[in-house]
């Protein structure tokens, strides 16, 4: 089968998410601080099974979803993840996961995971110190493995993706943590904005000055790295990107008609980043999570279900719910995200308005940008 036609601009997000994450699983051998999943050292019995990833692998790929995600816990978990890997690229999706920095991370393995098909593998790092990282994640030597890790990635060829959370606890090491990954030799940098949810609710999180702060410097260095950048559960990120360049040549539609790369950590010049991308993507728009068990999420940091992909189609609970239908509709937003002028491309985080205030629709208590009409 061809590989997918993945660009935005072809895409029509109330009809087709760009990416699916599914949870393969909650079991891994971390307790990070910030796991929105409480994982834990076991699996649930209850568990999506082979035949059922299968199965929905072949739905996502009749939505014309180009791209899935493995995710958990740690999919290492899952003794099926090869096969899961190659049967979705089999079908034509662009295959990625995240696993946990553990001793089951070998040169061997990732060289299985390379033949098997996946396209790309990320690995956690919160901190540009081993102090700071390990005490993150609560296991000694999760620095020092995810950096082996990525040596070892490189010798296969797998591209790497590194993915940072920022909360209080890590937020004075923006600087440090950025001259660390622009000497990885990675091809994507995804930064999370902690949503206070599962063990990440006893976490101190950014206020709106500091998060305004760190996508600034996020920005300086989207404009300077040889990798893409892109900002989650922050999506004000694109009024930012926005703002630094409107005495560009750059034109909003420019970036509205631009196309992701073909490969996600490749195709694009340096300076640029998914985040500048006038078609945004946000919970339930563009985008969808499938739990380990089956329930369909906007979000996996917006706990609220669809429905379940046991008893529903995965299409019908996308296009369909009135879960995910109200949050594509920027008309539902409130407060100032309800008056933004950016409110199309941004939209604000839904799932932080709902951990800090139960409403889906509040405004982002975490963005600190007054409407301009």
């Amino acid at each position: 089968m061809n590989s997918p036609d993945i660009s935005f601009s072809k895409l029509d997000f109330s009809q087709t998410p760009f990416l699916v994450i599914w949870e393969l699983t909650q079991a891994c051998d971390l307790v990070c601080q910030h796991c929105r999943a409480s994982a834990m050292p076991e699996g649930c019995p209850d568990e999506l099974t082979t035949t059922e990833g299968f199965d929905l692998l072949r739905k996502i790929e009749a939505m014309g979803t180009p791209v899935v995600v493995l995710s958990g816990g740690d999919p290492l978990k899952r003794p099926d993840l090869l096969k899961l890997i190659y049967y979705g690229k089999e079908l034509g999706l662009r295959m990625a996961t995240i696993p946990a920095a553990t001793a089951r991370i070998t040169p061997e393995l990732l060289g299985d995971l390379k033949q098997a098909g996946l396209a790309q593998i990320a690995f956690s790092l919160d901190a540009s110190s081993e102090t700071l990282h390990d005490g993150f994640r609560q296991v000694p030597g999760t620095y020092r493995t995810t950096l082996q890790a990525i040596e070892w990635a490189h010798k296969v060829g797998l591209p790497v993706q590194i993915n940072t959370t920022y909360s209080r606890y890590n937020f004075s090491d923006i600087d440090a943590m950025i001259e660390l990954v622009s000497r990885l030799d990675i091809v994507f940098w995804e930064v999370f904005i902690l949503v206070p949810v599962g063990r990440g609710a006893e976490l101190e999180g950014l206020t709106a000055v500091e998060c305004e702060q760190l996508l600034t410097k996020l920005y300086h260095c989207s404009t300077r790295s040889r990798f893409l950048l892109k900002v989650t559960e922050a999506p004000h990120y694109r009024r930012v990107i926005m703002q630094h360049r409107a005495t560009s040549p750059h034109t909003v539609q420019d970036m509205a008609d631009s196309a992701i790369p073909t490969q996600l950590g490749g195709g694009m010049k340096a300076g640029q980043a998914f985040g500048q991308k006038a078609k945004g993507i946000n919970a339930g728009k563009g985008f969808c999570f499938v739990s380990h068990t089956g329930e369909v999420f906007p979000s996996g940091f917006l706990p609220i279900s669809a429905g379940n992909v046991r008893t529903s189609s995965l299409a019908t609970l996308y296009r369909e719910s009135e879960l995910f239908q109200s949050l594509r509709d920027p008309q539902n937003l409130k407060g100032r995200c309800g008056r933004c002028e950016f409110r199309d491309i941004c939209g604000g985080s839904r799932s932080r308005a709902y951990a800090l205030t139960g409403d889906i629709f509040a405004e982002d208590p975490v963005c600190l940008y007054e409407p301009q009409g």
